[in-house]
């Protein structure tokens, strides 16, 4: 009897033993930080507003830009991006951020995008990574091909950010449609682009990512009378 209960005494601390090992390994797992997003975040104060400053010119710009007939081009790069996100956003959109879901960044590489934000609820928080690839097949339609999301290091089911995909179109009156390449989702967005005051058509044409920047170009023309 008492072998059998140190047997079971043994066999137990082992199965505890492994169990700790395996909750710790997920937990870092969970605690991971990209690097990208690191050096995102860590971005000094003043370079921050500067960025911050400079999108918002370069936005400014290409809303100047687009309302004149012919071509146009912008180029944004993720300093700018996250210099706006670090400072404009959180000054003067409050209202975007959820109460769980901070510090929003991006990463730009050659064909894809990482947008990064932290999740916190209560004492647990973790990084959550969506890498997606974009790109304008046809005029005014903006292409999504969704290709992971990670919390942490781990992989993350994509139900939930599809159906967020899903409802930020409708909230901001886009039509998604969603098909698949290779497994992967693609959300099809029609950005639409009724005529202005002055009768011209905006039409997003190209977009492309090169690393750390973003392009977009288009035409502006005056609309067709019948």
């Amino acid at each position: 009897m008492r072998k059998r209960l140190r047997v079971a005494a043994v066999v137990g601390g082992g199965l505890l033993v492994v169990i700790a090992a395996g909750l710790f390994v997920l937990y870092r797992a969970f605690q991971h930080v990209p690097d990208s997003y690191l050096e995102a975040i860590q971005l000094d104060p003043a370079l921050r507003q500067q960025a911050s400053d400079r999108m918002l010119q370069q936005t400014a710009a290409l809303l100047s830009d687009v309302k004149k007939e012919g071509c146009w081009q912008a180029l944004f790069t993720a300093e700018q991006i996250n210099g706006w996100l670090a400072v404009d956003l959180v000054e003067n959109h409050p209202q975007a951020l959820s109460e769980v879901l901070h510090d929003p960044r991006v990463a730009i590489e050659p064909d894809r995008m990482m947008f990064f934000y932290r999740f916190r609820q209560g004492d647990f928080s973790c990084v959550v990574t969506l890498t997606i690839e974009p790109y304008v097949p046809e005029p005014n339609l903006l292409a999504l091909r969704i290709c992971k999301v990670r919390v942490g290091s781990l992989p993350w089911p994509l139900g939930h950010i599809l159906d967020r995909i899903s409802q930020a179109a409708v909230r901001t009156g886009f039509y998604l449609r969603w098909r698949q390449a290779d497994g992967d989702p693609v959300a099809l967005i029609t950005i639409p682009s009724p005529p202005d005051r002055d009768d011209k058509i905006i039409q997003i044409e190209t977009l492309r990512l090169g690393k750390g920047e973003i392009y977009l170009a288009g035409t502006t023309r005056r609309c067709k009378r019948d």
